[in-house]
């Protein structure tokens, strides 16, 4: 036991502050993260997938707060993260990774009834598998559109029978549930992340990779383009602002009949094919 004025503190708590602040200085990122709706086996096996690359912390908001307000700089005030269900992560990745191995950790899970759809829920239009029965009337008793096809229960068409912010009733969430229609995606939501100082939300930290890849391909294109079109030589575009100047110079000897030995076959193509299309016009045959 531990005395705070009359108050007697447990030594065990005294020790899980010590190693929150342990931890926090053994590692050059920590991050508040929220687990709602997580059990506990999906917290254990979350830690596990985690060991080789971070430190999943749960322990009492409290015991959590007390450790970053007896830390120094601009830590405690990541206190302000911590709320609800919380934990704290450690690790030397940075920040960007720590959050999109995070995102990782996200699985589709039933919504339970009462609760609020985050999103639109759609049922498709297509055979649930289920043979003719009672689940015919439970699932149009919660507003899903079914038919016995085939043999087989059947969605006959593609309908949101939840939208976003509406509560999701009892029969519904039973029925999602039967047809495998999994709503909510339940895993480690990072809140902040501390760095060197810095605290860094989720809005910075979502990078779209797809999307940064396809900009700079496109930037790519557009300067190498601009190169060849301005003939400005590099290593990259040489090749096509050669092959530029020699299809165009070959373009201009022909316009004006300069008899090259390069050309010359090509000014004849052209008389020709002039000389073809005016004869078809005049009615002569050459």
């Amino acid at each position: 036991m531990t005395t705070r004025g009359a108050e007697m503190i447990p030594e065990w708590k005294v020790d899980e502050v010590e190693n929150i602040k342990e931890l926090i200085s053994n590692y050059s990122i920590f991050g508040v993260v929220g687990f709602e709706g997580i059990a506990a086996d999906q917290i254990q096996t979350m830690r596990r997938n985690l060991k080789d690359l971070a430190v999943l912390k749960v322990t009492r908001n409290t015991l959590n707060e007390k450790a970053l307000k007896e830390s120094d700089g601009n830590i405690p005030d990541m206190v302000q993260y911590i709320v609800g269900q919380s934990a704290l992560i450690f690790t030397n990745e940075n920040p960007f990774k720590l959050y999109k191995m995070l995102e990782k950790t996200k699985t589709p899970s039933p919504i339970k009834a009462g609760a609020i759809a985050p999103t639109d829920i759609t049922v498709f239009k297509g055979p649930t598998g289920y043979p003719p029965g009672p689940l015919l009337s439970e699932f149009q008793g919660a507003g899903i559109p079914t038919a016995v096809e085939a043999g087989k229960i059947a969605v006959k068409e593609t309908k949101v029978v939840c939208k976003a912010g509406d509560k999701v009733s009892q029969k519904l969430a039973v029925a999602l549930n039967k047809l495998g229609i999994f709503p909510l995606e339940v895993g480690l939501i990072l809140r902040a992340a501390y760095e060197s100082g810095t605290i860094y939300l989720p809005d910075v930290l979502h990078v779209d990779e797809t999307q940064i890849f396809n900009d700079i391909v496109k930037a790519a294109q557009e300067a190498f383009n601009l190169s060849v079109n301005a003939a400005i030589p590099t290593k990259d575009s040489i090749t096509a602002i050669l092959q530029k100047a020699h299809t165009e110079a070959v373009n201009v000897a022909v316009e004006a009949e300069v008899c090259e030995p390069d050309v010359i076959d090509k000014i004849i193509a052209k008389a020709n094919a002039e000389a073809t299309s005016v004869a078809r016009t005049s009615n002569f045959e050459l």
